[in-house]
């Protein structure tokens, strides 16, 4: 979607937006970390970005393309993966205009429909700026050219200078320049960071006066300390008001204190702006999370859960994937992996499964079954286990949230869980390992902080779901306990292929939905015989891989590859949405302890 067009939503609704800044990292664990901060919900700081409800990211993009392949990578999988509606930056810095067409060309393929058109800085080490062969001098030039070539397609983002360009000391003149931009084709302007509103205010008053009538989003960049802020301020030559410094400087060696007047200061900067009409803010987070979610707290800027989240996961923004509203329950926690492996798929499933034979899953290659983290990190998170129970304990542990990682979840336990978080510590201390759950909703509003979903003044509903792995030995006490359980169905499978259910039929099973004003029930969670076996090879591809953080032989890579080679991966649906959310745990009663030999 275009930008303009939320801002149109956002405003029309009479509540404010905000957006978020970027740059790509330099290495790829950065990238990771990033992606981190972009979408998952984390137990300790609450929400990330995603859940912040920005209504778009941007990312930036250095000079002359240096990191270019790594901006696409993050836009697009901000799109595809994360949800989140992104802006892909573009200088004239070092771009002939066969670079520029490509990156054009590469972004539409993407789905990515904003731009952000820059001139840009001139190249590190070199002083001034300079027009490269058959590239553009201006950004106004850049905007031009995109709408001769691509004509509506993008939204056109471009600069704006509440304080004239460091290179312009005519402030008029810079205001002309502007508008130029404008009337070349740019539909909204996102401003340089500022620290005096008043002056921003003044500025804004005569870009309207001037003709200038697209939408306006101040920039703001939450001060994180005190060195950063001076040198930021004097390279892009930003008026500070003394009074500022002055506020700073009995803290500017404590960081905390820093950060904590950042976020006042910028609460009470936008709550001028706000007091004064303006309604869109843009955060220049540094790749941060906790500074900007404090502010909009602070400004109670909550984000409609119909507008986080429309569907219990992620929906991708991918333009193949605009109508999938339909996802196995078994990729919960590694989002990324599943979008990579159905990329090729022509169709994707939009109000029912359909047939669940048809679905041809990916190889797992890639992120499919890699850790997350280098082995270095692993081996610090993990440690070496001894025994099967070092490893039941690790599982305990992530459960307690203790431990916020695992090879099946890259991060800690949702909110939903919470409810049953104490049974799950406990089976996973009796070696049924479980790397997905929901617990059973029974019409919880759409509205809800932690179980709602969906357009507002609906219901949802979820049954209870467990996914764990499981010894050959205890599987056969669980199945014999699921059989004297008429709304338990189960399947279980281990790493050849072999495959025990107690279901009839291919027929997929609806384990999350939603009944919502004037449209047909949604039911986007499912689980299905198809799906399992795609994911099964998934599943036991990771523990493959923690077995090689140890040399070979060893008691650790002995006992973790030994799940991989013995162990059942099982997972169980209580169809009785309306039951207690503890009920499920009533098959694991009887069963004993697993015991620590190697193959139990």
């Amino acid at each position: 979607m275009k930008i303009t067009d939320k801002i149109d939503k956002a405003l029309g609704s009479c509540r404010c937006l905000v957006s978020f800044e970027y740059f790509p990292p330099k290495t790829e664990a950065g990238v990771i970390n990033l992606y981190d901060r972009m979408a998952s919900i984390d137990a300790f700081e609450q929400e990330r970005m995603y859940q912040l409800g920005p209504e778009f990211v941007d990312v930036t993009w250095n000079a002359g393309g240096s990191s270019s392949h790594v901006t696409m990578q993050i836009c697009t999988t901000a799109q595809s993966v994360y949800g989140l509606e992104t802006c892909m930056h573009l200088t004239c810095t070092n771009m002939p205009r066969e670079k520029i067409d490509e990156a054009l060309t590469d972004a539409k393929a993407a789905g990515i429909q904003n731009i952000l058109a820059l001139r840009g800085d001139p190249p590190r080490g070199q002083e001034n700026w300079t027009k490269v062969e058959t590239g553009f001098s201006y950004a106004e030039d850049l905007v031009r050219y995109i709408r001769a070539e691509h004509g509506d397609h993008f939204c056109i983002g471009v600069a704006g200078y509440p304080e004239g360009h460091t290179e312009n000391p005519d402030v008029e003149q810079d205001m002309r320049h502007l508008k130029a931009k404008v009337d070349a084709g740019a539909d909204y302007i996102v401003t340089q960071l500022f620290y005096d509103v008043d002056r921003f205010l003044t500025w804004f008053t005569k870009c309207r006066d001037a003709g200038i009538a697209v939408p306006i989003l101040p920039g703001l960049m939450p001060i994180q300390n005190f060195g950063g802020f001076k040198r930021m301020t004097q390279l892009c030559k930003t008026y500070v008001p003394q009074s500022i410094f002055e506020a700073l400087e009995p803290i500017k060696e404590d960081d905390k204190a820093v950060k904590d007047y950042g976020v006042q200061l910028a609460v009470d900067m936008c709550n001028k702006m706000k007091s004064n009409g303006i309604r869109g803010f843009h955060f220049y987070t540094l790749n941060l999370e906790r500074s900007t979610r404090l502010i909009l707290e602070g400004l109670e800027f909550i984000a409609p859960i119909e507008n986080v989240r429309p569907l219990p996961w992620n929906p991708s923004l991918a333009k193949n994937r605009e109508k999938e509203n339909v996802r196995p329950i078994f990729w919960k926690n590694r989002t990324r992996s599943y979008i990579l492996r159905t990329e090729a798929w022509d169709d994707f499933p939009n109000g029912r499964w359909g047939d669940a034979r048809s679905p041809a899953f990916g190889e797992i290659d890639g992120y499919g079954f890699n850790l997350k983290y280098p082995a270095a990190e692993c081996l610090q998170l993990w440690n070496h286990p001894a025994s099967p129970q070092d490893v039941f304990d690790l599982f305990a542990k992530y459960c307690t949230n203790e431990l916020n990682v695992l090879p099946w979840s890259d991060a800690p336990l949702f909110p939903e869980s919470d409810v049953i978080r104490s049974h799950l510590t406990k089976i996973n201390s009796k070696g049924f390992l479980t790397i997905n759950s929901q617990p059973a909703i029974d019409g919880a509003l759409s509205s809800h902080p932690v179980y709602g979903w969906g357009p507002k003044n609906g219901f949802v509903y979820q049954k209870a779901y467990l996914e764990f792995f499981v010894s050959p030995m205890a599987l056969d006490a669980v199945v014999a306990k699921i059989a004297a359980c008429p709304y338990v169905t189960y399947y279980a499978v281990n790493k050849q292929g072999d495959l025990s259910t107690n279901t009839r039929g291919d027929s997929p099973n609806a384990v999350t939905w939603g009944v919502f004003p004037g449209q047909e029930i949604l039911q986007p969670t499912i689980v299905d015989a198809a799906s399992f076996m795609a994911w099964k090879d998934e599943a036991f591809e990771l523990w493959n891989s923690w077995a090689l953080l140890y040399e070979a032989g060893t008691a650790s890579n002995k006992v973790v590859q030994d799940f991989s080679d013995t162990w059942y991966l099982m997972n169980v649906v209580d169809n009785n949405y309306r039951g207690s959310p503890e009920t499920i745990f009533e098959i694991f009663d009887d069963a004993a302890p697993v015991t620590s030999t190697l193959s139990a």
